[in-house]
């Protein structure tokens, strides 16, 4: 996407943003747009939006874009028990909207109750502990090969 579309979406903006619009008749909403420098933008596409849309890897598509401001829902009961704790609140919400839906999205893909609670409580803690969700994984995922060696 050119820099001089760019402008029209969101004028004066260099960093990714959300859009929405229609792609080859398929409605699209929430899709990233990336900077590729000099003021140009790529709009990323996975497999099954691909397989949608009919395309593969050097395909043109056409359509209209325009930014989506809807704001992503985030997991209702993280955001219930991080209001319990502040400095973890506040260090969430200091989060981008992308690191913050890292979270929010690995919660909600709890197949158990249990497995979401074990879930909730670790982002609270680690959140309190100004830790983002790639540093938390690390961390749980030596816990547990340590546990499994003892």
């Amino acid at each position: 996407i050119t820099a001089e579309e760019v402008q029209l979406l969101y004028p004066g903006n260099k960093q990714s943003f959300r859009v929405k619009g229609v792609l080859n008749g398929v409605a699209i909403h929430q899709q990233a747009l990336m900077p590729m420098g000099e003021g140009a933008f790529i709009l990323p596409l996975n497999a099954d939006l691909r397989k949608q849309l009919g395309v593969r890897l050097g395909y043109t598509v056409q359509g209209s874009l325009e930014k989506d401001a809807t704001p992503v829902a985030l997991s209702t009961d993280l955001l219930a028990c991080l209001a319990d704790e502040p400095e973890a609140l506040a260090f969430f919400k200091s989060l981008t909207p992308g690191h913050q839906r890292y979270f929010s999205g690995w919660i909600d893909g709890a197949k158990t109750d249990a497995t979401k609670a074990r879930r909730i409580a670790l982002t609270v803690q680690a959140t309190a502990r100004k830790m983002g969700y790639s540093e938390m994984i690390r961390e749980e995922q030596a816990r547990r090969k340590q546990q499994k060696e003892l």
